[in-house]
């Protein structure tokens, strides 16, 4: 593994030990590894009641009667709660649109849809009590698939949509379309030696994050509430929670609390608004953990997609058009859709030059469970059709399919199908070179290895179903393109206040943020940036909550980015308030201190040339200096609802995969050898955590490949896999070795030159890994995640 490219000058703070550039440790790595940290289901209160949801055991019905009598009258239950009890006047929430009800109203639109509350005084009693609540339901026709949602005659999963999006859907069954119109591609198609089409399938994954939903809210004597809770987004949270519970927001004060992984399933509602409305009922602190079958219906997942794809190239190898319809399945509300459907038109292309390009995206209502936001957020789908269009293409033409791609890969300068040129380093071609120069592992290592040979090495492993007969190697590539951060014209800013004071004798940083530490590691940044900024060694990281400005979602590879831009301007507010009592206290007794640009380093105050001009504990003395500041980056635009064009995001990132597969043709497994990637990350503020983002990526994009799936019946809409018995992730036996070769290139609209991070694995290690199996099966597989029964016909 390494590091190379060209990296951004940074001069202050550069000799103040643990700043940006090291491999600082993480302040709460080690007690997540000793098993000591404090999650958000371990939370307890004194006097703490238990909160269990009652959901729908079908689909799509009306609600004809709900019975809580039973569950009323059972020995330890505080209260049961229905749409009746709701408090206020709005009842229903959601990240975009506020189509999604508290509780179920009058009707259910998906399987497991929240209907009842209960709060008792041991969690077994208010399961118990949940499972004596009597609901009558009539089954309604199921909305399942595009051509059932937008039949002339189809039901509607939502009726009378006033929603800013409804003027631009062709039917009130579609969340929200973005078409993108470039060039002329009918034209353009003329032009073209060979054309390829395919139709592709991307199954429904789950964020598969180990700490399930849960927190505790505690009612306060103000009449508001209290709640910790794990969560990617606390004022998001708030400004959804407050309206239904009839409070203003300053009454509902929120505290992160400790998160066990999120990947985009956290950034809607899940238990927040319950456990308040229970907490506010009974008077008491309401604790709700879920249950690993629950979380499967307590978040959103991704949206399945079926991608409908044509090119055409030049027998020379040259893109000629490009055409596309992606059509993701939102499930029965609207989540994050809108803008996953932006994000999937946009990226549709790929890291490619393509001059004429007719792309459509939608996002259907249904009655399948709701899809939001995931690590990948559109681009993963869309990701999986065009690179296996690649290498349809470059077969046809006979062509190697890593040269094809570096004749048409975007650069600096290269413009977008939205119109918006890419200003900053976009190295596609090098990264995909770097990637295929890497030597290959050896083939068939059993063999070798004899009598010695570990049959972990192959197909099947541990399950000794062979021992080599019938395995063959395939080898695959893809890359693929990222948007970072909030995009089409959404505010995205951040909040940090920031403080310096002497403690004990020494100089002390203080960062205080509301950014939702999921396990990305941006506490371990954030103290970084301050050290860095502020010349100091001690640096306090603030719990997150809602006591100070907003910080966004972690999510969009955004919080370094934003954040951390947030983090670095109030620290060099501070740091200049620092230098103006400095000159106030001392200016007259050294000319540097008017003439010389000076800076924070270890403790002191120096100049540039490195001579000391002042300890920074005589500097403030009892004095402490704080900054709460906003910081945007660049703006952006809404994309045109009918050429879709505009300068709609702010950043973009890159990664290269190459895939290593043994596939055992005759029983269909397959062995994930190697998952070499390479990757532009602009400046790794933390290299190790940088290589550990990026390995993780490429493991849920493994997973999504070869077992990743939530199976919902087509006949009922009901999931029957929410379990991980039944809903199967890499374990340490599927992940294989991925080496990664990181370059720094650095964007100079970002702080420090970077690039975010998380999510741009993600999406190239897929398709990489279908190529490489196509390429030892000669199989087409325009379906993921793939089986055995996809591989033997069986």
């Amino acid at each position: 593994m390494g590091i190379t490219g060209t990296p951004t000058n940074v001069t202050q703070g550069s000799k103040t030990k643990g700043g940006i550039g090291e491999s600082t440790l993480r302040p709460d790595g080690t007690l997540k590894v000793t098993g000591e940290f404090a999650y958000s289901s371990d939370m307890w209160h004194e006097d703490m009641l238990w909160g269990q949801t009652l959901r729908s055991t079908v689909a799509h019905a009306e609600i004809k009667s709900i019975d809580i009598s039973e569950a009323v009258a059972m020995p330890g239950v505080y209260a049961v709660l229905t749409y009746d009890d709701l408090p206020a006047e709005m009842k229903n929430y959601g990240l975009e649109l506020q189509d999604t009800p508290v509780l179920a109203h009058g009707k259910v639109r998906h399987h497991g849809e929240p209907v009842a509350l209960v709060a008792a005084d041991h969690p077994e009693t208010a399961r118990r009590a949940a499972a004596k609540i009597k609901i009558e339901y009539v089954e309604l026709p199921l909305i399942t698939d595009e051509a059932s949602a937008t039949a002339p005659d189809a039901v509607l999963v939502h009726e009378g949509r006033t929603d800013e999006y409804i003027h631009h859907v062709p039917h009130p069954n579609i969340v929200h379309r973005q078409p993108i119109i470039r060039g002329n591609a009918d034209e353009a198609a003329k032009k073209a030696d060979v054309i390829v089409k395919g139709e592709y399938t991307f199954g429904m994954q789950d964020q598969a994050f180990l700490g399930p939903e849960s927190g505790l809210a505690v009612p306060s004597e103000d009449g508001g509430v209290e709640l910790y809770v794990a969560t990617q987004w606390l004022h998001s949270d708030l400004e959804q929670i407050a309206p239904v519970l009839g409070l203003p927001e300053e009454k509902v004060r929120m505290t992160l609390s400790g998160v066990g992984g999120a990947f985009g399933g956290r950034e809607d509602i899940s238990m927040q608004i319950h456990a308040c409305l229970l907490a506010l009922r009974t008077g008491k602190p309401v604790k709700i953990v879920y249950n690993r079958f629950e979380s499967f219906f307590g978040h959103v997942h991704r949206h399945p997609a079926k991608l409908y794809y044509e090119h055409g190239a030049t027998k020379d190898g040259k893109l000629t058009h490009m055409k596309c319809k992606i059509v993701l399945d939102g499930g029965a509300y609207a989540s994050a859709s809108p803008a996953v459907v932006g994000n999937a038109s946009s990226l549709s292309v790929g890291p490619y030059v393509v001059d004429d390009v007719e792309i459509e995206a939608i996002a259907l209502y249904s009655n399948n469970p709701p899809c939001g936001a995931m690590r990948g957020f559109g681009a993963v789908q869309a990701c999986f059709a065009y690179e296996a269009q690649m290498d349809k293409l470059a077969a046809k033409l006979g062509m190697d399919p890593v040269e094809f791609r570096q004749l048409n890969a975007m650069e600096q300068g290269t413009i977008m199908p939205t119109g918006q040129p890419v200003d900053s380093p976009a190295p596609v071609a090098e990264l995909l070179r770097r990637v295929k120069a890497r030597p290959l592992p050896p083939e068939q290592q059993w063999i070798a290895a004899g009598e010695a040979a570990d049959v972990r090495a192959l197909p099947g492993g541990l399950s000794n179903t062979t021992h080599g007969e019938g395995v063959v190697r395939g080898v695959g590539y893809a890359v693929g393109i990222k948007n970072v951060g909030f995009s089409e014209g959404f505010d995205d800013y951040s909040t940090a206040r920031v403080r310096m004071e002497v403690v004990g004798g020494e100089p002390v940083a203080t960062v205080h943020t509301a950014m939702a530490e999921v396990g990305q590691g941006g506490v371990t940044v954030h103290a970084q940036i301050a050290r860095t900024e502020l010349g100091v060694t001690q640096v306090t990281i603030h719990p997150a909550d809602t006591q100070v400005g907003s910080a966004g979602s972690t999510s969009a590879s955004r919080q370094t980015y934003v954040t951390g831009g947030a983090v670095k301007n109030s620290c060099e507010l501070v740091r200049e308030k620092v230098l103006e009592i400095g000159r106030r206290k001392f200016g007259s007794y050294h000319p540097a201190w008017a003439t010389a640009e000076l800076l924070l380093e270890g403790g002191k105050v120096v100049t540039d040339g490195g001579e000391v001009l002042a300890d920074l504990v005589d500097l403030l003395e009892d004095e402490s200096v704080e900054v709460e500041a906003e910081w945007r980056h660049r703006p952006t635009v809404a994309f045109d609802k009918v050429t879709g064009q505009g300068n709609g995001h702010v950043q973009y990132s890159f990664a290269a995969h190459r895939a290593v597969v043994e596939v055992d043709t005759e029983l269909g497994l397959v062995k994930v050898v190697e998952l070499a990637v390479a990757q532009d990350v602009g400046k790794a503020l933390n290299p190790l955590s940088v290589i550990g983002q990026i390995q993780g990526g490429t493991t849920q994009g493994l997973g999504v490949a070869v077992m990743e799936e939530i199976i919902v019946d087509p006949k009922t809409a009901k999931v029957r896999n929410p379990s991980f018995t039944d809903y199967l992730i890499p374990t340490i036996l599927d992940t294989p070795t991925i080496p990664v070769d990181v370059l720094e290139l650095a964007d100079e609209h970002a702080p420090y030159g970077l690039r975010g991070i998380g999510e741009a694995p993600t999406l190239s290690s897929t398709p990489a890994v279908l190529a490489a199996i196509r390429n030892a099966t000669g199989l087409e597989l325009n379906r993921t995640p793939v089986r055995p029964e996809h591989l033997t016909g069986t």
